[in-house]
């Protein structure tokens, strides 16, 4: 028989799930794990650098593997871009460094960058990775962009069967990177090179002064885009 106290239970026990998924503009919630590289403790890691934070489900999977490949492939980008990669599953970190050999034997793709070993499943809950409606005992793909003051900026949560897409995870981070140094807004596929958004006007002033600025480019009084 189900009671009210265990309905109440329930429902408390769902908000504190929810309440405890970080979110954007929250700090990155701190813990001290061990990774392929060595142990780290979160506020310590990565100094004065942006930080791109991702959970695949399992080692040794075939989605995986294509994943852990893409940003190890293009992790030089991720440098230019002062950006530390840091990847997280469910597994030992002797399966970690089972997997990371047997990828680089294999494909010669060697996986260059910290890879903590969840097996408590410690970040995972503090993080939102796992999802009992996907899996209890994998985390989905989850990426967090991380900035250098620790503040969550933006979160991607992919399901098991869908591998992420490289190409707009270096564009998010381009793209909130180029907005913070110049203060504006990105459009719909921006991509370098592109015209940003600037910030519209807030007063009647502000707004004579964009209808009479005549450097930017104007598709009405509150849509205006320039060069950066």
């Amino acid at each position: 028989m189900i009671t009210k106290n265990y309905i109440m239970d329930k429902e408390n026990l769902l908000q504190e799930l929810v309440t405890s998924m970080p979110r954007i503009g929250d700090t990155a919630p701190d813990f001290e794990a061990v990774t392929t590289k060595g142990n780290i403790k979160m506020s310590d890691f990565a100094k004065d650098k942006w930080i791109v934070m991702f959970s695949h489900p399992a080692d040794f999977t075939p989605v995986c593997t294509t994943e852990m490949s893409g940003f190890a492939e293009r992790k030089s980008e991720f440098d230019a871009l002062n950006t530390e990669l840091l990847g997280l599953s469910i597994d030992s970190i002797h399966a970690h460094l089972g997997w990371v050999q047997n990828v680089r034997e294999n494909t010669g793709v060697y996986f260059d960058f910290p890879i903590i070993a969840d097996i408590d499943m410690k970040v995972s809950k503090l993080y939102g990775m796992l999802q009992p409606n996907e899996s209890e005992t994998a985390a989905v793909r989850a990426v967090f962009f991380i900035d250098p003051s620790k503040k969550i900026r933006l979160i991607m949560y992919y399901p098991l069967n869908v591998g992420r897409n490289m190409d707009e995870i270096l564009r998010a981070l381009d793209a909130l990177q180029v907005s913070d140094q110049h203060k504006v807004a990105m459009p719909l596929d921006w991509k370098r090179g592109d015209k940003a958004i600037c910030p519209p006007p807030k007063s009647l002033d502000a707004l004579n002064e964009r209808l009479a600025d005549d450097s930017v480019e104007k598709v009405t009084w509150y849509l205006a885009k320039k060069d950066i």
